[in-house]
């Protein structure tokens, strides 16, 4: 019998090895990111979180009555070092599950690839809830990002399932 291959078809394996490297990429990035959020959450730890709030709102020239500002501000007054370690160690969880996750699709692992498509999934209800309280250009690509990354892994596991 003749393989895959040599009939001209990519293995199944193969078909989604740019892809699923592509979200292996986001997902690292995704991790990274956080982790250096996490790091700064701690670094805050010990110091005065409401001052260093308010120079921030005043560096990026926001009025603190507007609703986000007053969000950050409004939490800062209120946030305790346990709490800011207890953020950057939350943040830490998540950070490495998305690291673990970016190394399974880089290696193009079937437990990453559903780890990839159920976390993703379970972010999508949110997404349309904050895109039905106000779509803002943020909100739209996050959720185009992430819809994206479900749909895809979606195809690559029928396609893998396919192949079995």
């Amino acid at each position: 019998m003749k393989s895959q291959a040599r009939l001209g078809r990519p293995h199944p394996g193969e078909r989604h090895h740019d892809g699923l490297r592509t979200v292996a990429a986001v997902e690292a990035a995704k991790g990274v990111l956080v982790i250096a959020v996490g790091f700064g959450l701690a670094a805050f730890a010990g110091r005065d979180v409401e001052r260093a709030a308010e120079q921030l709102v005043d560096h990026l020239h926001l009025n603190p009555a507007r609703h986000y500002p007053h969000i950050l501000l409004d939490a800062a007054s209120n946030i305790t070092d346990r709490q800011l370690l207890g953020l950057a160690a939350l943040a830490l969880v998540y950070a490495t599950l998305r690291l673990i996750e970016a190394y399974g699709l880089w290696r193009r692992r079937p437990w990453a690839q559903w780890l990839a498509a159920l976390s993703g999934a379970i972010y999508l209800p949110f997404e349309v809830y904050e895109l039905n309280r106000g779509v803002t250009l943020l909100r739209l690509c996050t959720f185009a990002i992430n819809l994206g990354i479900v749909a895809y892994m979606s195809l690559v596991l029928a396609d893998a399932r396919r192949a079995r």
